[in-house]
């Protein structure tokens, strides 16, 4: 057999096997079984298989094992080396008389405590190196977390192995949790061990066409995998109805464009190969690529201002006061109380995204409206629980074309117990990965990017956990945070340690107590919140006015105390209390005039 880095030197297409899983599946009373354990329970289905895309003629198949990484996690390292033993046989056994390569396939690893992605794929790699497996593919993977591990592990134990890696993408670019595949790409071309990078699963043959075509591979060897297109759900099946004809056509297209290596993702059968076999041997007619825009720093249009990004570059401190969206169609308290809060010195007002899981006024269409109506920079918040990935950039798109450029990224509160039959949450990501998600956006599409900022607890009991969130959104994209309400020492303290560890700009949070009951419920049933005795028991007995009066001095005091720390403060109104945020407001505005005179 011809060394698979000379085969690639002839400039023929190394062309994969199509998808196991839909092929298993398709068979009578099969769809319900996990395909990995037919290696061990219907090893002849599965040669059938391998041997049906080998007729098709690919010249390289995969091993049965893409989610033998689940077996390592849980613990079942026996059921895993089973599995792979099996796997390898089967691909061998069909391979060796054709010629053809066999890969073993690596899906991604999920992470569990004790064993990290790395960890998890090595072992996978020492499984297959003992069965005499030479090539790997790793695919199908949202992120590159483990890969140079992985790629350094194999290249120690076998330095003439060959490994392709492989990301799932978007049609426009994304994976999953948020990183651009492009960023990944290049990341991971340059790694050593690596022998080639490319994309599989998710999209279809013609949006990874598009794709590639505006990639910049800079040489490194491409792999592209799609799948036959995209699903639809025929009764209780889910099929897919792109036809091997024109997977077939489109699949030499990918190679033309630069692909060096193609085969077929979900969907895709040994009809798929075999068209697509067709396709590649014949002659391609010539075809000049469509002139793409380059992002250059120089060509890309020039980004509209940015006032709240602005002022926090200049060095100037900001004020931020979050108002509560209105939980009906009545907006005219909630536009009075901007016009208030912006009068009385507000750099910002904040949206919150459905508190506490409850449905609001959309914090994206307010903050839109408040922009375009009154002139006020907004802050709106955006959630996870809401929405999915296409939703998420839809908004943010949206958002950017109403010159909105700043945004809280939060995971969002939960949907409240008693409407759990009725609302169903949706969480695609969690706040770290839809910060990379759009900071993808910002280098990728936007012509103004979003300055991103997240949310910072000072109250949990573990802040190192905390702080390893934080420093994880910064190298994300994060630019800043707002924190949780400042009513303890420990949160202080804590908020001294983030101005050490982080490098983003802090806007601590304060929070007016408007009075003892306030206080009460707001220590035992909110949660990102800690109320220290001495504040809880200033309130006893006070009246509503004498409250408000304590409330002005305590929240002028903790300004004064976080100043340090900070970049600027964080206002949360308390029962649509704008009044009392006012008094707030001037009470700060007359202690950084006093602070300036000394």
């Amino acid at each position: 057999m011809t060394e698979i880095r000379a085969y690639l030197k002839e400039n023929t297409p190394l062309l994969f096997d199509g998808a196991m899983g839909t092929c298993f599946a398709s068979l009578p009373g099969r769809a319900g079984e996990r395909c990995e354990l037919a290696n061990l329970t219907r090893p002849e289905e599965i040669a059938a298989i391998h041997r049906a895309y080998l007729d098709a003629g690919c010249r390289a198949v995969k091993t049965n094992t893409f989610t033998v990484g689940a077996d390592i996690a849980q613990g079942q390292d026996g059921l895993a080396r089973a599995i792979v033993e099996a796997a390898c046989r089967l691909a061998s056994d069909c391979a060796a008389p054709r010629g053809a390569y066999v890969f073993a396939d690596i899906g991604p690893a999920p992470e569990e405590k004790g064993l990290c992605r790395a960890e998890n794929y090595c072992r996978q790699a020492d499984l297959f190196l003992a069965q005499g497996i030479r090539c790997f593919l790793a695919e199908t993977l949202p992120h590159d977390e483990g890969i140079a591990e992985l790629a350094q592990h194999i290249k120690s134990r076998c330095p003439d192995a060959f490994l392709i890696v492989s990301f799932a993408v978007s049609f426009d670019g994304m994976t999953r949790d948020g990183y651009p595949g492009e960023t990944l790409f290049r990341r991971t071309a340059a790694l050593d061990g690596v022998d080639a990078v490319g994309f599989n699963c998710v999209s279809g043959p013609h949006h990874l066409l598009e794709y590639i075509r505006r990639l910049d591979t800079d040489g490194a060897t491409l792999s592209v995998m799609p799948n036959a297109g995209y699903p639809t759900v025929l009764g209780r099946r889910t099929v897919f109805q792109g036809t091997p004809d024109y997977f077939g056509r489109k699949l030499a297209q990918i190679a033309q464009a630069g692909a060096s290596i193609v085969g077929g993702c979900c969907g895709t059968t040994p009809a798929h190969i075999a068209q697509a076999a067709r396709a590649l041997a014949a002659p391609q007619p010539f075809f000049s690529l469509p002139a793409q825009p380059v992002h250059s720093a120089e060509s890309r249009p020039v980004p509209h201002a940015n006032p709240l990004a602005e002022k926090l570059d200049s060095g100037q401190r900001v004020v931020a006061v979050e108002l509560d969206p209105p939980a009906d169609d009545d907006i005219d308290f909630f536009t009075d109380g901007i016009r208030t809060l912006r009068d009385a010195g507000a750099d910002v007002i904040t949206i919150a995204d459905n508190p506490i899981g409850r449905p609001r006024a959309d914090s994206s269409l307010l903050a839109c409206k408040i922009k375009r109506e009154l002139g006020v920079e907004p802050l709106p918040h955006l959630a996870c629980r809401d929405r999915n990935l296409n939703a998420t950039k839809a908004l943010l798109l949206g958002l950017s074309i109403e010159h909105i450029h700043n945004v809280l990224l939060v995971t969002g509160d939960p949907v409240p117990t008693e409407n759990r039959d009725e609302v169903k949450s949706v969480f695609n990501f969690n706040s770290r990965k839809l910060t990379r998600y759009v900071s993808g956006l910002n280098e990728t599409v936007l012509r103004t990017p979003f300055r991103i900022f997240t949310a910072l607890n000072l109250n949990v009991e573990n802040f190192d956990v905390q702080l390893a969130l934080a420093r994880e959104k910064e190298a994300g994209g994060a630019a800043g945070f707002l924190t949780q309400p400042v009513l303890s020492r420990q949160a202080l303290e804590n908020l001294k340690r983030a101005r050490e560890v982080l490098h983003g700009h802090i806007l601590g949070g304060i929070l007016p107590i408007v009075s003892h009951k306030n206080a009460c419920f707001l220590r035992n049933e909110i949660a990102g919140i800690r109320i220290c005795d001495e504040i809880v028991g200033l309130y006893a007995g006070k009246d509503r006015a004498e409250a408000e009066e304590l409330a002005v001095r305590i929240s002028a005091r903790i300004a004064r105390e976080i100043a340090p720390f900070t970049d600027g403060l964080y206002l949360m109104t308390p029962f649509k209390r704008t009044a009392l945020m006012v008094r707030i407001l001037n009470q700060l505005s007359l202690q950084t005039k006093n602070a300036q005179t000394r």
